[in-house]
């Protein structure tokens, strides 16, 4: 607790208010579970005068320790920090409510303290506090800058008073000289990564323009790059750039002569193909044009010559397709046309028919309830379904699992989508026709209908729609794989990963740990065996032909270990600095992240393409504890690892995730 009296600046009523406040948080530490529901209410209403109170948000922020570890968030939305979504934050502000408010402030002073290392939280590493702050900061610029609209003239004084001074010590501490430029430069870094789901970041960008464009706001900082972003979403052509609303937009197309309609093609084309966001405008020229000329088409979806002889050759198909799943709320799926088309998939001839199935498919009838439930009915369900499928088919890579701790089933859908993608066809269709999914355990069929809950026992449903789908589904049978390979005395992952996702997974599985002690074992010969198979001075020059499953040991920037981790490898190539470096795909939302000692995970400046994560070879064997190889090729290949590179591979890990283990 902080002693009454022990800030300079503190007025007597801010320390009669501390007192009273460290007094209540005692009593809610001492009290029960059960009867700590009769504390919380007082010490949030001190809290909220704290909150007002001038230094009074300092003083609670260093407090976060003792009002975490009191209980104050215990059965709470806040109780998991790691689980908050700061998109959610102002509806929370403008509710209004006095204690709802104080709860969510205290727990972005939390978050604060995580982020600058003042407190450790497990689950959350200090990147992800401050990358969810910043993005608190950038969905209440208003309130920020002191801009006022409805929601703030409806807020009580009070309240109002008590966000501006808690926002504006949160910004100070991230940066409030840079806020708007580090808020484009978050944007743009997560565009550079090329997410399918970019709610967020739509919602980050229209509040970085109403910013920009109030002349009662004065911003500090150049915004580089914000323009770009806002004109992809509000005016990336010339008869959209005042943003006229589309119902005019189609007015003007109505009116302009073929020089016009190829220019505002290749207008769509440039800004989706240079953010990564798609404008609803860029929806209602395609949807206009698949009635008019398939060339303006081809040109508004920015295609090489290989997507445009998919286009041309599947015409009918890919114009099916633009009628039936691309519509405004929708128009983010148009990239993922774009970049299906780039990838030739349409050449084999499952996945054209798939697809005139999909387009057929009846919808289960709790299917279509539950997209409706979450998107309303403002368009048929089947166009959520098939836009999704558009997404995920034209990037496997930006496939993310939300909120959920589902990174195996996101992972399977990624490299299904990434290496068999006709599969992927085949189980969303039986899943969107029988809302059950069949798959097969050494020959044995396993129902998603007829099993329990899997890993995840509640679900947050920020996931693009075939995820929705479909995640529930496998992550029911991964759990069930788990339990039948649970009692073979070793690592159910061994048996459970070339059965779930596929034939071409590797049968050679190496370990890095016991799975009875949890400490390091044989941690040498796995780094050697990782080398000899993947690193390709050691194996031959051979490529990765089939992406394959491996695990993490997550750590944050202290190098402290978070927990364990699904992912696939890629590829292993030498980047531009001649460095062997590992390519993998990560289905957390976010790759770029730093897992302390100099792990610094890499998304963009290394050769990586849209979607991939690196890492040199000596840092990503470090956190690897997981991984399949091919058994006989191992057999083949001489062991030839340098001593000096193996002891500095093992020194990384002993000196992170393996501290404590040995």
């Amino acid at each position: 607790m902080i002693e009454q009296g022990s800030a300079s600046t503190e007025s007597p009523e801010t320390s009669s208010i501390l007192a009273r406040f460290n007094d209540a948080l005692t009593h809610l530490g001492q009290a029960r579970s059960f009867a700590k529901g009769n504390h919380i209410g007082r010490v949030l209403d001190l809290g909220r005068k704290l909150l007002t109170a001038s230094g009074g948000p300092a003083l609670l922020y260093s407090l976060a320790r003792e009002f975490d570890g009191a209980g104050i968030f215990e059965g709470s939305d806040w109780e998991k920090p790691e689980n908050l979504k700061a998109k959610f934050v102002p509806h929370t502000f403008n509710e209004g409510d006095a204690r709802l408010v104080t709860l969510e402030c205290l727990s972005e002073l939390r978050m604060l303290a995580v982020a600058n290392g003042q407190y450790f939280h497990p689950g959350l590493s200090s990147e992800q506090a401050k990358h969810f702050l910043t993005q608190v900061l950038a969905f209440n610029l208003q309130v920020l800058f002191g801009a006022s609209d409805e929601s703030t003239r409806n807020r009580p004084a009070t309240i109002q008073k008590m966000l501006e001074q808690h926002l504006a010590f949160i910004a100070e501490h991230i940066g409030l000289e840079n806020i708007l430029d580090q808020v484009v430069d978050e944007v743009w870094r997560i565009l550079r990564q090329r997410p399918i789901q970019v709610d967020n970041v739509r919602e980050m960008i229209t509040r970085i323009a109403a910013c920009l464009f109030d002349p009662d706001i004065q911003v500090q900082g150049t915004a580089r790059g914000a323009e770009r972003l806002i004109s992809a979403l509000f005016g990336p052509t010339h008869g959209c750039r005042e943003d006229p609303g589309v119902e005019v937009y189609l007015q003007r197309l109505d009116s302009m002569d073929i020089y016009a309609l190829e220019q505002e093609a290749q207008g769509f084309a440039r800004a989706m193909h240079d953010t990564g966001l798609v404008s609803a405008y860029h929806a209602a020229y395609l949807r206009r044009m698949a009635d008019e000329d398939t060339e303006y088409i081809a040109k508004a979806l920015g295609l090489s010559t290989t997507g445009r002889d998919c286009l041309f050759c599947y015409r009918d198909l890919v114009l099916t397709l633009i009628r039936e799943s691309i519509y405004l709320e929708t128009c983010q799926a148009i990239y993922g046309l774009a970049q299906f088309l780039e990838r030739g998939l349409l050449y084999q001839t499952s996945i054209p028919n798939g697809l005139w199935r999909a387009i057929q498919t009846p919808l289960h009838p709790d299917v279509q309830a539950q997209i409706s439930a979450l998107f309303g009915s403002n368009i048929p369900p089947r166009a959520h379904t098939l836009s999704a499928l558009l997404s995920v088919l034209g990037q496997p890579l930006g496939l993310g699992q939300g909120n959920n701790p589902a990174c195996q089933s996101t992972r399977a859908l990624s490299l299904w989508s990434y290496t068999n993608p006709d599969y992927l066809l085949q189980i969303f269709h039986w899943a969107l026709r029988d809302n059950s999914l069949t798959m097969h355990f050494e020959g044995e069929a396993i129902n998603s209908a007829e099993l329990g809950a899997g890993v995840v026992q509640s679900w947050n449903f920020d996931l693009d729609t075939l995820s929705l789908v479909l995640v529930p589904h496998l992550d029911r049978i991964y759990m069930e794989m788990g339990r039948r390979a649970g009692t073979r005395g070793e690592d159910p992952h061994r048996w459970i990963n070339p059965e779930f996702h596929g034939w071409w997974v590797h049968r050679g599985f190496a370990i890095a740990v016991d799975i009875h002690t949890q400490k390091l074992d044989e941690l040498e010969h796995f780094i050697s065996t990782f080398y000899t198979v993947y690193n390709p001075l050691h194996n031959g020059n051979t490529p990765v032909v089939h992406p394959q499953p491996a695990g993490i040991a997550v750590t944050d920037s202290d190098a402290r270990f978070v927990g364990w981790h699904a992912i696939s490898i890629l590829r292993v190539a030498v980047d531009q600095e001649d460095v062997i470096r590992v390519y993998f795909f990560n289905p957390n939302n976010d790759s770029g992240q730093d897992w302390g000692n100099g792990v610094i995970v890499s998304t963009d400046g290394y050769g990586e393409q849209q979607g991939e994560s690196s890492l040199p070879i000596d840092q990503f064997t470090s956190r690897l504890y997981l991984f399949h190889y091919d058994v006989r090729e191992f057999e083949i290949l001489a062991p030839s690892m340098p001593e000096e590179e193996l002891q500095r591979v093992k020194s990384l890990v002993t000196g992170s995730w393996g501290k404590g283990r040995e």
